[in-house]
């Protein structure tokens, strides 16, 4: 029984480890990578709490290192999306019943044995499984993961503070209620954080979740959930399975009892999921809660006032961290005329001194892309451009997969603002540039603002505060995360609230209240303490 109102304040961001030579948490990552690197895993789906093994073994290899086996997941099929609706929906009336307390008090533990226990076994496993190097896992799969759990139980006991007024003689009270039914989380490969985020946002809200990561990131993912488990996660809560997108949402958004959908993911799947829930309303309890973070064409603009430093920094980390695998790198970038030369000519020996290889050598800046899949689209586009005479590689252009999915970093000048790599999302270590008129500032912002359907993040580079505030109005719907003098990625949960609009999603913004709302349903009670005994009113007396 409740006895008190308890009180969950803002956390602290999680510290981000350097990993600086001679540190101790250098070596403790480097013996955590090679102890994972020593064993095969066989990684089950977990469903209603139990261990499933299908015997449909799939191999995991490093992106980096194909020809290293870091285990086998047990692929399933329609059955186990069956069967993991059927422990949600069994184990729900338990767990939306459960105290709030209890409910935070599971996420606070995971993010403590993640902080703690599991840190050096939760990047290795990124970074192993994804190709990310040490900082790009240390800031996804510790920090980001750590700070969303965090961060989400102060967020939710805030939500639930909130409550109406009441006039004398009533007393009215706001219920927030998870919604009726079971959640879909669907996640991507390319943050381990994310994969962690989308499924506990919605449970940590009293709902239950059928969770289906990306196959490249199974590594990482059943790692969390062996965590969650660890931390007293109840059975069927949430429900992680290895089945292929089409027969999951075959069967999801077929079920009376889907309630909503947590996804990130390419803008394309997303377009068809509204779709086909749309087809299928007359089937559902309720209007399903459709949450989607998709795709970018994340730009980077700089004033002729910008220092060449400053944008040359904000281009080689925002396009080329994790081989620009993220929706919010920057792909394209705007420079002034007065500025292009000394920027190019950095950026290119800063690309140039960029070592590539595996993440067990620290000194590697670039690493793998995350599959052929991923590396044949990519090269197309390098290829295509090495063709045509209307665009110039600057830098890289080479690429191989003898090894792993190596692709270099690659700058791409183009004379054409419409080129197509200005314009459609890449999502690898593909940087084009355009060179515009230093005079023609307002005029390019127009050009920014209409190339692409996305709008997730980007970024002006200006020390003119006049020009920084024509940007921001004139980018107003170009970018659900704006950042001025910086690079156009890195968001941290509870500084800067992640989503876009357009083609980018729904922002609703991950890492604050606004996407916690999604996952409650609010329900308004008034108790009138005196009630009358009869239908009349005053106005009804004559004289």
């Amino acid at each position: 029984m409740q006895i008190g109102t308890f009180s969950y304040p803002a956390p602290a961001n999680e510290p981000v480890y350097a990993y600086a030579p001679g540190t101790p948490e250098k070596a403790a990552l480097k013996k955590a990578l090679a102890d994972l690197k020593k064993k095969e895993l066989d990684i089950p789906m977990y469903i209603n709490g139990r261990a499933i093994r299908t015997g449909k073994k799939v191999a995991i290899h490093p992106p980096h290192e194909i020809a290293h086996t870091l285990g086998y997941f047990h692929a399933g099929d329609q059955k186990h999306a069956e069967a993991a609706i059927s422990a949600a929906l069994q184990a729900k009336e338990k767990w939306a019943a459960l105290s709030w307390e209890s409910r935070a008090h599971i996420f606070l533990k995971a993010a403590d044995l993640l902080a703690t226990k599991y840190r050096y076994q939760m990047a290795a496993s990124t970074m192993l499984g994804q190709s990310k190097n040490a900082y790009q896992a240390e800031i996804d799969s510790t920090c980001e993961l750590i700070d969303f759990l965090r961060y989400n139980v102060h967020f939710l006991s805030e939500i639930y503070k909130q409550q109406p007024i009441s006039a004398p003689g009533m007393h009215n009270r706001m219920e927030w209620r998870p919604l009726e039914g079971f959640v879909l989380a669907v996640t991507p490969f390319n943050f381990t954080a994310i994969g962690g985020n989308l499924p506990t946002s919605a449970a940590m809200c009293g709902n239950v979740v059928v969770w289906k990561p990306a196959n490249t990131q199974i590594y990482s993912a059943q790692l969390f959930m062996r965590i969650l488990k660890e931390a007293g996660l109840p059975d069927g809560v949430i429900n992680l399975i290895y089945v292929d997108g089409p027969t999951v949402g075959k069967i999801c958004f077929s079920h009376r009892e889907f309630a909503g959908v947590h996804f990130t993911g390419s803008t394309g799947v997303f377009n068809n999921m509204w779709k086909v829930i749309g087809e299928n309303m007359g089937i559902y309890r309720s209007y399903p809660r459709i949450v989607g973070e998709t795709g970018g064409k994340d730009f980077v603009i700089a004033h002729k006032s910008a220092d060449p430093d400053v944008v040359v920094t904000a281009l080689a980390r925002g396009a080329f961290e994790f081989q620009g695998q993220k929706c919010s790198a920057a792909s394209r970038a705007y420079i002034p005329s007065n500025i292009a030369e000394e920027v190019k000519r950095k950026l290119v020996a800063a690309v140039n001194s960029m070592k590539m290889g595996t993440v067990e050598d620290f000194s590697n800046f670039i690493n793998a892309v995350i599959d052929e899949k991923a590396y044949t689209s990519i090269t197309r586009y390098i290829s295509n451009a090495k063709r045509n005479k209307k665009v110039k590689i600057l830098a890289g252009g080479n690429f191989s997969k003898t090894k792993g999915y190596f692709i270099e970093p690659t700058i791409i000048e183009t004379r054409d603002p419409k080129y197509v790599t200005m314009c459609e999302e890449i999502f690898g270590p593909v940087l084009t540039i355009y060179v515009y008129n230093a005079d023609q500032f307002e005029k390019t912002l127009s050009l920014v603002d209409s190339t692409s359907a996305y709008a997730l993040t980007g970024a002006i580079i200006s020390q003119d505060r006049a020009a920084i505030e024509l940007a921001t109005e004139k980018l107003r719907n170009a970018a659900g995360n704006f950042y001025i003098n910086d690079k156009p990625t890195g968001a941290v949960v509870g500084q800067q609230p992640f989503g876009g609009a357009r083609a980018s999603g729904t922002n609703d913004k991950a890492g604050s209240m606004i996407n916690l709302y999604r996952w409650l349903s609010a329900r308004t009670i008034k108790e009138t303490y005196n009630p009358p005994t009869h239908y009349g009113y005053p106005f009804m007396g004559e004289e």
